[in-house]
């Protein structure tokens, strides 16, 4: 018998992706012939808008099939400082601007380079389920933020009471993955404050930025003065605002002697992001008109699909579920379901799959056990037969009992 293989102490701490979990479960499922309702999905399940192909198409006649400069093309650069000057009138400058391989790893970039051993990072739960695995590879101590007082959504009040004398970074993800709720514009102004007078830097992860919907307007860090940007860091991506998640690309925008460290360490790594997706982005966010236009007609499908999805999920007994403001998930607290039959929201998941063939994601790992993500990033056919099926195995509530939203 061979050794096992010695996994770094940094990779052996980290979890694996229970999102990710949940798709392989789908997957092996349909594999075996099994009609499978996927509400798991972290996607748009919209193809990528034509006009961007045919850019990417354009890149390559042109012959862009060769290494960029790390930081990414300066045509890409400048079409994200024009991007956010046009939507949040940003001052972003190019020397703040990164080109990353998706949003994911803009993240890594940013907590890599800035922490050490030991610092404390501050994380709101219920939150993605990446972020605490990027504190424990860095060997830094996540610490978690209950939001649950708060219709979870984030407070200036909460963060200011969980930080320390060790605390060096703040996440941030408003819309929310898994919630879909959003943080006011004016409490993240004043969160922002609390951590530029602690000396406490600030990594929000915008991937979901333009998917708000009315009240709710999309809202950029980015959007904040310099003076107010110094210690934080903007992770752009194009993956869920575009449909592009397959093209891994994405950006960070920082003070430029973060960009610059966060540049080193991808020297070393991905280098840069492939060069025709580069300028095919780049050209698409010169083209403002055809660029919202399919942004709004995504989220106008999203809004639709959530209007009717969460009344129908309150109306299931056992579920409750606050009206998302952003992004395209559902995250519906089952713990009344839980007791006998059902010790964890686990339970309910795996009860949902082998039953009714739903596939859900488990809310433990996004910290928060007794929750179920459900993402509507999917037909209205495949949520009107999930929601029969899910009536069929629970049972309906009365109108007069269900939950408010």
């Amino acid at each position: 018998m061979s050794n096992p293989f010695p996994v770094s102490g940094n990779v052996t701490q980290m979890k694996g992706s229970s999102t990710l979990i949940a798709a392989q479960a789908a997957a092996e499922m349909r594999a075996s012939g099994i009609d499978v309702i996927d509400l798991s999905v972290g996607e748009p399940d919209f193809d990528t808008p034509e006009f961007i192909k045919q850019y990417a198409w354009e890149g390559l006649e042109k012959g862009l099939t060769k290494y960029t400069a790390t930081a990414g093309l300066m045509e890409f650069r400048r079409s994200i400082a024009d991007f956010y000057g046009r939507q949040f009138g940003s001052a972003v400058d190019v020397s703040e601007i990164a080109a990353s391989c998706g949003g994911k790893q803009a993240l890594f970039n940013a907590a890599c380079t800035l922490l050490d051993p030991g610092d404390d990072v501050l994380i709101p739960k219920p939150y993605w389920v990446t972020f605490p695995e990027i504190a424990t590879f860095c060997r830094a101590n996540s610490v978690f933020i209950d939001t649950e007082a708060t219709d979870l959504v984030l407070t200036p009040d909460q963060v200011a009471g969980a930080m320390t004398d060790r605390t060096k970074l703040l996440i941030l993800n408003s819309p929310n993955n898994p919630s879909g709720r959003v943080i006011p514009p004016d409490q993240m102004r004043e969160i922002v404050e609390i951590c530029s007078k602690r000396g406490v830097f600030v990594l929000t992860d915008e991937c979901y930025l333009c998917f708000a919907y009315p009240p709710a307007e999309p809202f950029s860090l980015a959007s904040l003065p310099k003076m107010s940007r110094g210690l934080i860091c903007v992770a752009g991506s194009f993956s869920k605002t575009f449909a592009m998640t397959g093209w891994r690309i994405g950006y960070t925008i920082a003070n430029p002697e973060w960009t610059k460290a966060m540049v080193k360490l991808q020297s070393h790594s991905a280098t840069h992001p492939t060069s025709f997706v580069q300028y095919a982005c780049s050209k698409a966010l010169q083209d403002p008109e055809q660029m919202m236009n399919s942004v709004k007609e995504m989220t106008a499908e999203y809004e639709r699909r959530r209007n009717w999805l969460i009344p129908e999920l309150n109306a299931i007994k056992g579920f409750r579920c606050s009206m998302p403001e952003g992004a395209f998930y559902a995250f519906v607290d089952v713990r009344e379901l839980l007791g006998d039959a059902f010790k964890t929201s686990g339970d309910v998941s795996d009860h949902l799959l082998r039953e009714a063939h739903i596939v859900v994601t488990d809310g433990e790992g996004f910290g928060a056990e007794g929750y179920l993500r459900f993402s509507y990033a999917t037909s209205m056919d495949n949520l009107k037969r999930a929601v029969e099926g899910m009536k069929g195995l629970f049972g309906e509530r009365s109108r007069a009992t269900a939950p408010r939203h």
